[in-house]
């Protein structure tokens, strides 16, 4: 067995998952583990893009293998607790889509016009 045993990874990067709020799913899910003492088993880390664009906040779960699309404050508080302390997969928040990219062109358009009527960039840009 690895060194945890169980890695979480949330997507903070990006242009997309930042706008949907995955700073603060990171920071609940960091913040959780540690409340229940269980840092030395549960490993929670800020992630890259996941290439799952207008899909997310995206929160991938090891050895598991799972992953969890549109994570918001209330999913991610059911994550930590029925999969990451329960041991079960929350099945009806399971984001299932076929490897490889998976982009959301309707949702990645919202966020850009949301941004170009708030007159903002995305992260990264210049």
């Amino acid at each position: 067995m690895g060194q945890y045993v169980r890695h979480v990874f949330v997507c903070t990067h990006g242009e997309f998952c930042p706008f949907d709020g995955s700073a603060e799913v990171h920071r609940l899910l960091k913040e959780g583990v540690a409340a229940r003492g269980l840092k030395k088993s549960v490993r929670v880390n800020k992630a890259g893009c996941f290439n799952q664009c207008g899909n997310g906040p995206m929160v991938v779960i090891y050895p598991d293998n799972v992953w969890y699309g549109k994570v918001t404050p209330e999913r991610a508080q059911r994550i930590l607790d029925e999969h990451i302390v329960g041991g079960r997969v929350v099945q009806d928040l399971v984001y299932d889509a076929p490897p490889g990219p998976n982009k959301n062109a309707g949702r990645m358009a919202d966020i850009n016009a949301a941004r170009a009527a708030a007159g903002t960039r995305p992260p990264g840009s210049s």
